[in-house]
């Protein structure tokens, strides 16, 4: 018999330890893998239920309740007992208030199903052992009732074939052996329109570097986005622009496309080079102000490994402005980048007229 099958049907319910505030609040979480074993390339698939076992209504922070895509790292996972690395998202909130919660009414129960290989490191074969554990974190002050402390249940274990052998260190693979672009969860269409957001920011980052490189960089163009003329700053926003450059043209770009949020796109500065496509990059044009190439050009400013920007502003406004008052800030934002490569409107002409 498998080692997997031996150890994998514990699913247990671990009574949660409650807020301050709801000294008799009980909630149940029940951990179970939708199978004790799981083949080479297969999905890690658990539920976890959470069920309301007091006689009032308990409230959950959303973002601690387990959800198709995690946005905290809600699960203690080993592996042959070894932890084992999240890898989503970690996000800065502000403090919680009313309508970050879940009412879970009494007798109530919450499910869902997760599928951990695309937050956890799971690809090396071994006995994956997983609890979920989701740390308490009541707001102060909240106008909510009976806030639900910490969250826990019992481990359960599956066995994971993996693509790398039992014992492997790592999963991550030499840069040079990524494809030159990449996509992923991206349908036919999308790449389609994502060869063409590529080739469109390439241009621009292109164009970018031509113009602050053609002995005369000072012009119109660079006025409006990084503001008055300093040889210490040009050159930061020459070295900035070349990184961005060569970024699109020699290393190894993947766009995911698995993102509903609202905004256009984001990245992890320290996991060169993917980004991630989001709801507003859809609605975009190729090229233009907050075009698709644009916010590509963007988000490869925010790698550490080419140009560390920040994001001090958004917008065309807030932009313009801060290269008139802040320019030391100007050259470190992101949308600065992206506006004087997408040059709308054009300031070429005034450039020239300027005594480029």
């Amino acid at each position: 018999m498998h080692p997997g099958f031996l150890l994998s049907r514990a699913a247990g319910a671990l009574v949660i330890v409650c807020g301050a505030g709801a000294a008799h609040a009980q909630v149940n979480v029940t951990l179970s893998p939708a199978q004790p074993a799981v083949g080479r390339g297969d999905n890690v698939l658990v539920s976890v239920t959470l069920t309301n076992t007091s006689n009032t209504v308990q409230h959950l922070l959303r973002w601690r309740t387990p959800q198709q895509v995690l946005e905290a790292p809600l699960f203690e996972v080993q592996r042959d007992g070894q932890p084992v690395r999240y890898l989503g998202r970690r996000i800065k909130r502000a403090a919680p208030g009313p309508a970050d919660y879940l009412q879970l009414a009494p007798g109530a129960a919450l499910t869902h199903t997760v599928e951990l290989s695309r937050f956890y490191e799971m690809t090396i074969t071994g006995n994956y052992t997983i609890r979920y554990r989701s740390p308490a974190m009541p707001s102060p002050g909240t106008t909510v009732g009976a806030v639900v402390g910490e969250l826990a249940s019992n481990p359960v274990t599956i066995w994971i074939d993996g693509r790398l052998p039992r014992g492997s260190r790592t999963t991550i693979l030499p840069e040079a052996a990524a494809p030159a672009t990449g996509f992923a969860n991206c349908s036919n269409a999308q790449q389609e329109h994502l060869v063409t957001a590529i080739d469109a920011g390439r241009a621009m980052a292109a164009d970018s570097q031509t113009y602050l490189t053609s002995g005369a960089p000072y012009g119109a163009r660079y006025a409006m986005w990084f503001g008055a003329q300093d040889a210490a700053r040009g050159a930061k926003v020459v070295a900035n622009v070349t990184a961005i450059k060569d970024a699109f043209e020699n290393k190894p770009l993947k766009i995911d496309c698995d993102c509903d949020e609202p905004y256009f796109a984001y990245v992890y500065p320290a996991r060169p080079y993917t980004v991630w496509v989001c709801k507003a990059f859809w609605a975009a044009a190729a090229t233009g102000t907050d075009s698709r190439g644009g916010t590509l050009l963007h988000e490869l400013s925010h790698f550490d490994m080419v140009a560390a920007t920040d994001d001090h502003v958004y917008g065309q406004a807030a932009a313009a402005e801060m290269a008139r008052s802040a320019p030391q800030r100007a050259i470190n934002n992101a949308d600065s980048y992206e506006y004087f490569g997408e040059n709308t409107p054009r300031q070429a002409t005034a450039a020239k007229t300027a005594g480029e």
